[in-house]
Formats: C-alpha cells, structure tokens, sequence
C-alpha cells in the first residue's frame, strides 16, 4: 500500500499510477446480493442458465456492481495521511467498454490526474481503470472526484 503524506506530496503524484489492487472473485452469490439490494434483477445478471445462450456464454456483473469495488480497491491501495477526512465527491465519467463475466476475477488500477485547491483542502481526480483476468478490454473506466480537508 502506498502511504502519501498531505495534500503536497500528493501533488508530487499527479500522472502517476499509485498502484494496482489484488484480483477479486466476482462471484454470482455476490452479484445476486448486489441484484437483491440495488433491485435490478435483469436475467443477464441472475439467471446463470439463461445467460448461457447469450455471447457472454454466461451471466455477466452489474456495471455498478464492478464501479461498486472502488472503495475496496482504493483503501488496499493508497492511504492519504496528514488530512482531517475525505468524501466521495462523485465521478466526472464512467464507461463499461467490456463485460465482466461472472466468475472470472477484477483488479483495479488507480492513477493520480489532478490534486485542484478548494477551500480547506482539495479535490483529487482519479482514473480507475478496472480490468478482467485475460480480457482485452476494460470492463470498466471511471474518472472519480474526491474530496480532502485539512486537519
């Protein structure tokens, strides 16, 4: 795990990869429990026999599901010290450019775009590139805004 220490060494950072997470089961047990508390329970998601004659060949994570482990992946990867607290101040873009087939595994890249001053601390811009074990594509890119206050 990568530690930074404040919002200036943090600055340091900007273009960098801080890092790339372990890779993570998606599993249909979890991706059941994503469909039971989001609600959305579309087939391609949660009828494992009738996703088998689509192209995926399979049943295939929610979108929101794999955009979900963000904040698994990030705390595994970067710890930020030297500031009071950060939020989750939303995402500028995201995109699902490949399925993610259920079964397979997911890792998260993050790299450090911009560190902008706002009052009391900053606003980071992260790329979080979430990749499937042997895929050619991403299965999902985000462009996430966060927010940190100094102590």
């Amino acid at each position: 795990m990568l530690t930074v220490n404040g919002i200036d060494d943090l600055k340091t950072r900007i273009g960098q990869e801080l890092g790339v997470s372990d890779w993570h089961e998606v599993t249909q047990e979890n991706i059941d429990k994503f469909a039971e508390v989001t609600g959305d329970h579309q087939w391609i998601h949660v009828d494992p026999e009738r996703a088998k004659e689509t192209p995926f060949g399979g049943t295939i994570a929610h979108g929101y599901y794999t955009l979900s482990l963000a904040p698994r992946f990030s705390y595994d990867l970067f710890q930020l010290e030297g500031v009071a607290f950060g939020l989750n101040y939303g995402l500028n873009r995201v995109r699902f450019p490949a399925p993610m087939p259920v079964g397979g595994r997911v890792r998260m890249r993050m790299e450090l775009q911009s560190v902008d001053d706002i009052p009391g601390g900053a606003q980071i811009t992260m790329k979080l590139t979430f990749e499937s074990e042997g895929g050619e594509k991403p299965v999902c890119v985000a462009e996430s805004l966060s927010r940190v206050f100094a102590g």
